[in-house]
């Protein structure tokens, strides 16, 4: 069976534990989407893997991980996540497939990511600066790109590397009145990438193709959360690739319709980090004490994570966007000890109720939730393993999303560990 795993909101939903426990029947894991902005945590009895690059399955020894086409690979974090997992007795040495088509993300995207949020002050957009947004302009651009193929020759990187540079010092000059990039530094480090990184390259489009012809079970992980899809998100409030379910298909080269299974991941209640609308945010003691107990901090940068209600609406959206299938909700263990709950199932626009997701973020800014009170709960479920022994509040919370969403929750997470996933 092969099946995708994408965040149906705005990311950090748990896809990574998700993505670890389904990997066990996987023979392949595959990366599509994003970069080094993705956080993805996976904990395995008292060890904690924190993912920036690296696929999720990358914690089981037997599985294949492919870094795909549609992702932008920083070369240095992929080599740190490489040696981490090396340090945890975990090798990828024989089992890691990087795409000769996936580009890189260098130090001048970092600079560029960094002077263009600087430049826009209170307008900014919120990125983690990790060079994401620049390294995916250049894609598109095509004239100053770099692909990890190019690592296999060095020589011909470095002219590359002239050209790119040339420009990038004329244009950061011009904008910012930014200081010259250092080139020798950039080729030095792209030498030493090279060394260790070049064994990994290859055509990742052919080595899944033949995968499929040979029947094995792949495992397909998204980054981020469809709500920052480039072109289905909350734009300009968005990453720089196709972060739901749809950016499959281009993104590594498989069609959907190889797929049995899409499952949507979401928190049991909402999150996003950065700036944009989040009509259920609760920036009050609610979110606070949500905050506190779900430790909602960044993966990947460490920021303070806004908080607020379940948001069935977007969910919904997403979960249509995608075709999909199931839901693993996560975090139901974060909403014990509250005495009601709030849903939203429906959103008030320049005085009309809809119960469908604005394209625009002027709408979605102006959106008024509609919400749906259930009781809440008192008990502890972090070490409940069945799901009949849930408080019949917690059922209860769980069927109202199910039926608002009118997609079957098939796990639900009641702690950050393997063990704490309850199956339906």
């Amino acid at each position: 069976m092969n099946t995708c795993v994408v965040g149906l909101q705005w990311g950090d939903e748990g896809k990574g534990k998700v993505v670890d426990i389904l990997a066990e029947n996987a023979d392949i894991v595959v990366r599509y989407a994003g970069g080094a902005n993705a956080g993805h945590t996976v904990i395995i009895g008292d060890t904690k893997f924190a993912l920036h690059l690296m696929p999720s399955g990358s914690v089981r020894e037997k599985t294949a991980c492919v870094i795909a086409n549609g992702v932008v690979v920083d070369p240095g974090t992929l080599i740190d996540e490489i040696n981490g997992l090396k340090e945890k007795n975990i090798s990828m040495t024989g089992r890691l497939f990087i795409s000769e088509n996936a580009h890189m993300v260098l130090d001048y995207h970092k600079l560029e990511d960094q002077l263009r949020e600087a430049s826009l002050g209170k307008n900014k957009i919120g990125t983690t600066a990790r060079g994401i947004g620049p390294c995916y302009a250049d894609k598109i651009g095509r004239s100053y790109a770099l692909r990890m193929a190019d690592l296999r020759d060095i020589d011909t990187l470095k002219d590359k590397l002239e050209t790119i540079v040339a420009y990038k010092d004329k244009l950061f000059g011009a904008l910012y009145d930014a200081e010259p990039i250092d080139i020798d530094a950039i080729y030095t480090k792209c030498c030493e990438h090279s060394k260790v990184l070049s064994p990994f390259i290859c055509n990742t489009t052919q080595f899944l193709h033949e995968a499929i012809d040979a029947d094995k079970n792949i495992l397909f992980e998204g980054a981020q959360g469809a709500l920052l899809d480039l072109d289905h998100g909350t734009f300009p409030f968005v990453t720089s690739s196709n972060a739901s379910a749809l950016g499959l298909g281009a993104g590594c080269g498989v069609p959907t319709k190889y797929l049995q299974r899409a499952v949507g991941v979401v928190k049991a209640y909402t999150t996003r980090v950065g700036a944009g609308p989040f009509p259920s945010e609760q920036d009050n003691e609610i979110g606070q004490l949500i905050r506190e107990k779900g430790n909602e901090f960044g993966t990947t940068t460490g920021r303070p994570r806004r908080c607020g209600w379940f948001d069935a609406v977007a969910v919904s959206y997403t979960a249509r966007l995608g075709g999909i299938t199931e839901i693993a909700m996560m975090h139901l263990d974060t909403l014990a000890g509250m005495d009601e709950l709030n849903i939203c199932k429906a959103y008030k626009v320049n005085g009309k109720e809809t119960t469908f997701f604005p394209g625009d973020a002027a709408d979605l800014d102006a959106a008024e939730c509609i919400y749906e009170t259930l009781p809440g709960w008192s008990e502890d479920l972090t070490k409940i393993e069945n799901y009949d022994d849930l408080p019949e509040n917690t059922k209860n919370y769980v069927d109202a999303l199910e039926k608002i969403i009118g997609v079957p929750i098939s796990i639900v997470g009641v702690g950050p560990k393997r063990s704490q996933a309850i199956f339906r």
